[in-house]
């Protein structure tokens, strides 16, 4: 299927021609288009929706979207940017962002933005040196109006060590502002422009290595609202995803430098919202109420992957497709490109937890892309029957897992630390198939409870969530023939934790597991060269 110009088609001239048959004898090519009107409207139903006026009348094509038929803009009135009120730019940190718009005129908007060069953290006991637009991943929101002159300050921290610019997609000039914005440690640059296209953009640094730059945390989005303003709604919150590309995997603790392999690769070890692993969790969740809308403003930084963004439990009821003016509605998942951005709304009927995630799953649950909305209300049983939270997909975020790690870091480095920190694991990854209680499932899961197979040999056990294990085994004089997938993706630290755990729980007495056992095991088995993904 082609996707064609968003272009209205003219109603047919009684020469049964449009004035669009030759552009789409173009587009379509080498398929033959009949210039008959008929045919015409058959083929293009196949691509667009088409609304026809009736002389008037009423739009002949039912269920066609004003937005996707709409006219371009009006051009915008010349302006005397010294005549204009001026305003600052409200900057906020993110999820957070600027109020909406309340002006019915164009104005200068001053934007002063500082880059900082920072060590911060990406997960739990892992460091990394971002680069970033006022001291946040993402940077913060721009919010302007359709038509605002803007005059942008970049400036560049005396103590950082790296010349940076700024690229914004909401600027109509060479570099989107980045040939302009040049700017060394310790000093400031400036430029001005036009807000002439509404719509929600990506900024980032364009400074070479420019996918260095973004990939330690250069980014963020800029709103171009319309003249008239959104629809009102009760609540609006500002979501990035990018990468990470690191030396350790996932959340091998300790301050991590960045791979320049690792990142032409595309082989990501992080894929996270808003900087940070667990950023939109815990005390960081998004909140809400039941029969509130909510509407995201949600940006994929990249640099490479995208986004296949979806929020489990929910639909969206207006999708506006890369930012723009588009409206779809009723979507389930919608794609966010590296460098572009989306809005998407939707309406609260029942309470429970509500989990984003990038669809690409094994991203969700292995690299980080997760985060949580918590609402709150009455239940409403005939569109859903009960609240549940599920720990296959809240994992150690949800709220049980949380409270265990906090508790965990109370406690400092202790035998009992790592046995609340190993049941976080355990109630995340091991609890769909051995359940909750250790039990398993008869004859299909074995049983942790007491278990002869788990304590007769540490280090096999230590392999075994290492490696995985397909083929029948015995266990407590019973017979089992199954699998069990690899949990390599799965810290030292937090094997060292689970099996410590479940060695000092349900009727098993063994010894703790250390860091430096699981280290020893893994460093043993050779390990696939990457390949990076697709």
């Amino acid at each position: 299927m082609f996707n064609l110009p968003m272009k209205r088609i003219p109603t047919c001239a009684a020469s049964g021609q449009t004035e669009a048959t030759g552009a789409m004898k173009r587009w379509l090519l080498p398929v033959a288009v009949s210039t008959a009107c008929v045919s015409l409207l058959a083929l293009s139903a196949a691509c667009t929706p088409v609304a026809e006026e009736a002389e008037g009348g009423e739009a002949a094509a039912a269920g066609s979207h004003s937005a996707a038929d709409a006219p371009r803009r009006p051009e915008l009135t010349p302006v005397n940017p010294s005549e204009l009120p001026e305003v600052n730019a409200q900057l906020v940190p993110p999820p957070m962002l600027p109020p909406p718009i309340d002006r019915d005129g164009p104005a200068k908007v001053v934007v002063d933005l500082e880059v900082i060069e920072q060590v911060g953290e990406l997960a739990d006991g892992v460091q990394y040196t971002f680069w970033t637009f006022g001291g946040t991943v993402p940077g913060p929101m721009i919010r302007v109006r359709r038509g605002d002159v803007v005059e942008f300050h970049l400036k560049n921290h005396p103590d950082n060590a790296m010349p940076h610019n700024i690229d914004l997609h909401a600027v109509t000039g060479p570099g989107g502002g980045a040939t302009s914005t040049f700017t060394a440690p310790g000093h400031e640059t400036q430029f001005t422009f036009r807000a002439l296209n509404e719509g929600v953009y990506i900024y980032h640094c364009a400074t070479a290595p420019v996918g260095m730059h973004i990939a330690n945390g250069m980014y963020g989005l800029i709103v171009v609202e319309p003249e008239e303003g959104f629809a009102p709604v009760d609540r609006e919150y500002y979501v990035v995803q990018s990468e990470f590309y690191t030396e350790g995997d996932f959340r091998n603790p300790g301050l991590q430098p960045f791979d320049m392999e690792r990142a032409i690769d595309e082989d990501a070890a992080y894929v996270v919202f808003n900087g940070r692993d667990g950023s939109l969790a815990g005390d960081g969740a998004l909140t809400a109420n039941v029969g509130e809308t909510v509407r995201l403003f949600v940006g994929n930084g990249g640099p490479n992957l995208i986004s296949s963004f979806h929020v489990i439990g929910e639909i969206f009821d207006n999708v506006y497709a890369e930012g723009g003016t588009r409206v779809t509605h009723d979507v389930q998942t919608t794609i966010i490109p590296a460098g572009g951005a989306s809005i998407v709304e939707f309406e609260l009927e029942v309470p429970g937890t509500f989990i984003l995630v990038d669809h690409a799953i094994f991203r969700a649950f292995n690299k980080g892309a997760l985060g949580l909305l918590q609402v709150a209300g009455e239940p409403d049983l005939v569109t859903y029957s009960g609240q549940e939270v599920d720990e296959v997909y809240l994992s150690e975020r949800s709220p049980e897992g949380v409270e265990l790690r906090e508790a965990a870091d109370e406690l400092g480095d202790s035998l009992e630390a790592a046995q609340r920190r190993g049941q976080s694991v355990y109630l995340g990854t091991c609890s769909t198939c051995h359940q909750r209680d250790g039990a398993g499932l008869a004859g299909v899961f074995p049983p942790l409870v007491e278990s002869d197979f788990l304590m007769a040999d540490k280090e096999r056990s230590i392999r075994l969530v290492i490696e995985g294990l397909t083929g029948p085994i015995e266990v407590n004089g019973v017979a089992f023939n199954g699998v069990m997938p690899p949990l390599a993706n799965l810290t030292d630290h937090e094997i060292s934790d689970v099996l410590t755990y479940v060695r000092s729980n349900f009727g098993n007495e063994g010894d703790a597991v250390t860091d430096a056992e699981v280290a020893a095991v893994r460093a043993s088995i050779r390990r696939p060269a990457a390949v990076g993904h697709p």
